[in-house]
């Protein structure tokens, strides 16, 4: 069987190539290349250390001679070689693409000097020698143009504002662009970008040279999101959290989705809150499943404000998780949609542990919930199921599903936001680790005796983490300081648990001359009480 020409050889005829024989064929390439053709220095080193087929090729005629590198200078002596097969190899073309490219009656480079000289127009302007191969496969007439053309269209890029580094990356990803005029297009979705104060940089580490982009749609997107009602600061924020909403499908989920959601009876401001607040539902992935569960509830006959109510509060949810078809979630109620809606009404939640796609049933026809694994939990927290992600959280998650819910929903239940809590458990999972009545405690103390409002946890969940003792005695101290006169009416639950003792001795102790007197007396107080 012939051995596959897309990996690296490291053999002739079964043979395998020693580094020095390797090294001996480069070696005798490069000196017919820079002394007898008059390649300059760098064409000549590039192209004969990134041939390494033609190498083999080379090496297999003079295999059973001695001294390959004499061999094969002798052999280009009597033989002269197709210039053009190592050339377009250390470009980045396969041996199949340069079958294909390969010039009719050439066999010496310099008999195309234009294509030479764009070659080293490329190379000088510092886009990669084995991305080229690329740009001549895609764009071939670039390497045809007269002397200056390409020069001046490279420079077009950069005085329409954008950087070298980010112009290369365009052509290597769109070697087009170069073709014909500058794309308008492109031109006005860059302005647009500038506009709302994004750096082109930024957006060239989100294009794919595996992809292609229809900047024309593109810039619709962006008059889109301002037509309903994005100023230019959201729009930044909102690409800034999603790249994918604009270069992902060059915008078009940004329209089904928004049109879906005004089909449900959203309003614009809720649409724009939404949008804002979770930009990662306008991904192609978290839109797909948003629209597999709004199906699921439009066929299971759920009326249409119950079914936008359910997407405005648990959005995040909807996008993170798969949903089974209502046929088989229907087995479980003996087909009866009436009682599947009213199931799901009486708690949205409801929806993910029966829906979820996982083997295991959480919750009865009734809706009573009943003890389980924790992989429908962790399926509604977003985890995909058997993935890493998912195994490592087996571990994080101490409980049974059921307890692992009752703590979940008892922070829901103290008025966070369902969407928020999820993100609360995926960045700090050991707070669920804690019992129901822990945690109640602990956002209690937060609210009633130190002040602070419940949704200061959402941005510090660590808080939940930390031991009751701690949290009531430097809160303690801190209230005490403050009736001194000797600190601010209020700071962050972080920068009072954070701190280290003797940090927090220093900024909040010692700074008033009774303050370690009342120190020791708290820790006696609270100690004592523990």
């Amino acid at each position: 069987m012939a051995e596959s020409t897309s990996q690296r050889p490291n053999s002739v005829r079964g043979m395998k190539i020693s580094r020095a024989v390797r090294s001996d064929a480069q070696a005798a390439l490069f000196d017919y290349l820079h002394y007898t053709r008059g390649f300059n220095f760098p064409d000549a080193e590039h192209i004969s250390k990134n041939s390494p087929f033609f190498l083999e090729k080379l090496i297999s005629k003079v295999e059973n001679e001695e001294d390959v590198s004499r061999a094969l200078s002798r052999l280009f002596r009597y033989q002269p070689i197709n210039e053009f097969e190592p050339f377009f190899e250390s470009l980045g073309l396969s041996p199949d693409e340069i079958t294909l490219l390969l010039p009719r009656n050439l066999m010496f480079l310099s008999d195309n000097h234009v294509l030479l000289d764009n070659h080293r127009v490329l190379c000088r302007y510092g886009i990669p020698r084995t991305n080229i191969g690329k740009i001549y496969k895609e764009a071939t007439e670039i390497f045809e143009y007269d002397e200056g053309v390409l020069d001046r269209k490279l420079t077009a890029f950069e005085k329409m504002g954008l950087s070298r580094s980010m112009t290369i990356q365009l052509v290597i990803c769109f070697p087009t662009l170069l073709v014909g005029d500058v794309n308008n297009e492109l031109l006005q979705v860059i302005k647009k970008v500038k506009e709302i104060g994004i750096l082109n940089e930024w957006v060239g580490r989100y294009l794919s040279n595996g992809h292609s982009y229809d900047w024309s749609r593109i810039l619709r997107t962006t008059h889109f999101i301002t037509e309903i009602g994005y100023n230019e600061t959201q729009m930044g924020d909102l690409l800034k959290a999603n790249p994918a909403f604009l270069f992902e499908g060059s915008g078009r989920c940004t329209y089904v989705l928004v049109v879906q959601f005004v089909k449900l009876g959203l309003e614009m401001d809720e649409i724009r809150s939404v949008l804002l607040k979770y930009p990662k539902i306008l991904s192609l992935k978290y839109a797909k499943r948003l629209w597999k569960a709004m199906s699921f509830l439009f066929q299971i006959g759920m009326e249409t404000d119950a079914i936008a109510r359910i997407i405005s509060d648990h959005i995040e949810l909807l996008g993170s998780n798969f949903i089974k078809s209502p046929e088989t979630v229907l087995k479980h109620f003996k087909g009866d949609k009436r009682c599947l809606c009213q199931t799901i009404l009486d708690d949205p939640l409801n929806l993910f542990r029966l829906a979820s796609k996982s083997q295991v049933k959480i919750i009865e026809q009734t809706g009573r919930r009943v003890p389980s694994d924790k992989t429908p939990f962790l399926l509604m927290l977003g985890y995909a199921e058997n993935s890493e992600e998912m195994t490592k959280a087996m571990k994080m998650f101490r409980g049974r599903g059921d307890e692992l819910q009752e703590r979940f929903d008892c922070l829901v239940n103290a008025g966070l936001d369902c969407n928020a809590v999820v993100g609360m458990v995926k960045k700090v999972p050991s707070l669920l680790n804690q019992r129901k009545d822990v945690i109640e405690r602990k956002l209690e103390s937060l609210k009633n005796n130190l002040g602070y409002p419940v949704e200061s946890v959402v941005s510090f969940p660590s808080f939940l983490c930390y031991d009751m003792n701690r949290i009531s005695l430097r809160f303690s101290m801190f209230g005490w300081l403050r009736e001194k006169g000797m600190a601010k009416p209020k700071v962050s639950p972080t920068t009072l648990l954070v701190c280290s003792e003797a940090r927090f001795v220093k900024y909040y102790v010692d700074v008033h001359p009774e303050g370690p007197a009342m120190w020791e007396s708290l820790k006696k107080s609270h100690y004592a009480t523990s």
